[in-house]
């Protein structure tokens, strides 16, 4: 496998783990190169 879908699915991975323990909030993937380098979770909490 080569190192960029290796890359690519780490960082599925992430997001996919990120998205089935948040709420409310965002998730940001910074690319360089073609590359995943950093993913950013942003998570709200809402008080009623």
């Amino acid at each position: 496998m080569s190192k960029q879908k290796e890359n690519f699915e780490k960082a599925i991975e992430v997001v996919k783990e990120y998205l089935n323990t948040m709420k409310y909030g965002s998730i940001t993937l910074v690319v360089q190169d073609q590359h995943v380098v950093q993913i950013e979770k942003n998570e709200k909490v809402r008080l009623k």
